[in-house]
């Protein structure tokens, strides 16, 4: 009976660590946890942070290229949209000639190159790149990229880099409460490496905050999958909303008060939640709860919506082009962070409150007229943004980083 005791206390602790961070941390800290031993209680505090430590990684023989790249990435998940960002832009810049290489430094899923391999080709891109997984006899390259807080530890000690840049997608030390893990996020963009981010929220904030050179680039959408499908129910109002408990900056229990707030005021509306499994949690509300769905699956559930409740406490996602795309009206909140692309114009924006937002989709769901003109000009918007002018935006920032020949980068000390 003990036995199963502690096993059900095990599976709940794995439940907590998923629903809190997400997969990859849950990954992360049950191998820490292993790494121990059967029964040990000891938990490595130094092993688990050896990487901040790294004083030194040698290249192997050999002169780099120019033109040639070396992306420092957290192991990943079938489904991560932060990889889904990076293999793309790999995969754009080897249409123009660029060759990248990818080291998964410090494994948790994948322990086999090979095998990693595959498995980007197969779910992300046919990517040419070839995979290093550890940090043994890893190639000299011209521009060495961090892609996480954590990678950028390991570039910061890589000796085979002309030029160490920092691929940034959103301010990481917002990820965790303040602490260890917070503090040590932050620190990495005292680095002085040069930064090409996601959108000029995180560039304009780098370069304030921690006086990094930076330059930003902005989001596309996939015109192939992401356009507007007929409507089955024209007649059926429905809200679709980005729901993930295990993504904080989501907003998740904000946007369920929002969504009760709008089905009192307007009990014939229906509800779709996409994202992650809402099953543990109580919603008072009748709603479809999608959970995870495949890419290929989302034109047509953002096609049969009327609006979109997403939002971002941190920076902006992908999904409000991605919806605006497939003809669905957007109400996010007001920030920075979000207005970095998405205005007035294209979007509804309203105070991250339940009364604010509830009213946003509230109005938008009783004004056909306003709903449509909106839907019009995002749909537009939407179009001018291609991942091709996204990749041409950041070989821009590799050639600025190449100009100003990194005099700010710190020498690795041995």
């Amino acid at each position: 009976m003990n036995a199963w005791r502690v096993l059900w206390h095990r599976v709940c602790h794995v439940w907590l660590l998923l629903l809190r961070g997400g997969p990859m941390h849950a990954a992360r800290t049950v191998v820490r946890r292993l790494r121990g031993g059967p029964g040990s209680a000891r938990i490595d505090v130094f092993r688990h942070y050896d990487f901040v430590e790294r004083h030194r990684i040698e290249a192997r023989p050999g002169t780099a290229a120019d033109g040639s790249l070396l992306w420092f990435i957290p192991d990943f998940n079938i489904g991560s949209g932060g990889h889904l960002n990076i293999f793309r832009i790999i995969w754009n810049l080897e249409q123009m000639g660029y060759t990248s290489g990818i080291v998964i430094a410090r494994p948790v899923l994948h322990r086999d190159a090979a095998q990693a391999r595959e498995q980007i080709r197969e779910h992300f891109f046919p990517l040419q790149a070839q995979v290093h997984v550890g940090l043994d006899a890893l190639p000299a390259c011209e521009f060495a990229l961090a892609t996480g807080w954590d990678t950028a530890y390991e570039v910061r000690a890589f000796a085979g880099a002309r030029h160490k840049l920092y691929f940034v997608q959103d301010y990481e030390p917002w990820f965790f409460p303040v602490g260890t893990e917070s503090v040590l996020a932050r620190n990495t963009y005292d680095f002085g490496f040069f930064g090409i981010t996601a959108g000029g929220w995180l560039a304009a904030r780098l370069a304030a905050e921690h006086g990094m050179g930076t330059h930003a680039v902005g989001f596309g959408v996939e015109h192939e999958r992401y356009r507007r499908l007929p409507r089955r129910e024209p007649g059926v109002k429905r809200v679709f909303f980005y729901a993930r408990p295990p993504t904080p900056r989501r907003a998740f229990e904000l946007g369920l008060l929002v969504l009760a707030a709008v089905a009192r005021r307007l009990p014939d509306t229906q509800f779709v939640l996409a994202g992650w499994d809402t099953a543990a949690y109580r919603i008072p509300f009748e709603h479809l709860a999608c959970g995870t769905l495949a890419l290929d699956d989302l034109p047509d559930i953002y096609s049969q919506c009327d609006v979109a409740l997403v939002l971002s406490l941190t920076n902006l996602s992908l999904l409000p082009l991605e919806l605006m795309a497939c003809g669905c009206a957007v109400v996010s909140n007001r920030g920075a962070n979000v207005q970095w692309l998405l205005n007035d114009d294209v979007a509804l924006l309203a105070d991250a409150t339940p009364e604010a937002l509830a009213q946003a989709v509230g109005d938008l769901l009783q004004d056909d007229e306003r709903r449509r003109a909106l839907t019009g000009r995002a749909e537009a918007f939407a179009r001018a943004q291609t991942w091709e002018a996204v990749a041409r935006d950041f070989e821009a920032g590799l050639l600025r980083a190449r100009q100003l020949a990194a005099p700010q980068e710190r020498p690795c000390v041995a």
